[in-house]
């Protein structure tokens, strides 16, 4: 297994809050134990007292994707240094649970954690998954979704680095709302072209009316 793929860790658990829309599914230990997917093992050991721990680990790994976003590079890595720092981790080669044809072991780097507690064991694969992708593919490859009010965060694989949503459904709805605004701004432009002509009319008759050659203000000064 890639350890970059544990970066997946970080963005599940920045996206159990959207701030945009006001929703955090991250109110109880099961939610907590969720987040660890197939990780059973590691997901027995959250209690209680883990879900304030993963909310205070979740809006730091959301402040490292926000400096990432902002082209604030050095903010981003001096930000999930400090986690690496708090939450260490282990490398080491694993392959109790892989076998090939011959059932021999298929090696693979794992990333072990010694955790004191559950946010412990998931703040250091998150946070070492994290750099490991920041590392390998670039800080601007850690984003923001731009489909208002999302702001959930992605990680961009894309050849071209030209990911800008953190889903396909995000991606449509900001698509069809730019495809709106755009032709809410032709049939505005359209009116304002067609509103013209009279619109300059008026103007004319006004400006003819103030002259001092028109009868009007002729017949005025001779009666005075």
């Amino acid at each position: 297994m890639e350890l970059a793929h544990y970066s997946d860790y970080a963005v599940r658990l920045v996206n159990s809050e959207e701030p945009g829309r006001g929703t955090d599914s991250l109110t109880t230990v099961d939610a907590v134990r969720d987040l660890f997917g197939g990780n059973a093992s590691a997901a027995r050991r959250a209690a209680d007292a883990d879900v304030t721990r993963f909310r205070s680990v979740r809006g730091r790994l959301r402040a490292v994707f926000e400096a990432a976003d902002s082209g604030e590079e050095t903010l981003a890595v001096d930000l999930l240094n400090s986690l690496l720092l708090e939450f260490p981790v282990s490398p080491q080669i694993s392959g109790h649970d892989h076998r090939d044809d011959d059932d021999r072991p298929l090696w693979h780097m794992h990333l072990a954690d010694h955790p004191s507690n559950a946010t412990a064991g998931y703040a250091a694969i998150a946070s070492m998954g994290l750099a490991f992708h920041l590392t390998e593919y670039g800080v601007d490859r850690l984003g923001l979704c731009e489909a208002s009010p999302c702001q959930n965060a992605y990680l961009d694989t894309s050849t071209n680095r030209s990911r800008r949503y953190c889903s396909d459904r995000c991606a449509t709805r900001a698509n069809v709302a730019a495809y709106r605004a755009r032709k809410r701004e032709e049939r505005e432009e359209r009116e304002e072209r067609e509103e013209r002509p009279a619109r300059d009319a008026a103007e004319t008759r006004e400006a003819a009316d103030r002259s001092p050659s028109t009868g009007r203000t002729a017949d005025s000064t001779q009666s005075r």
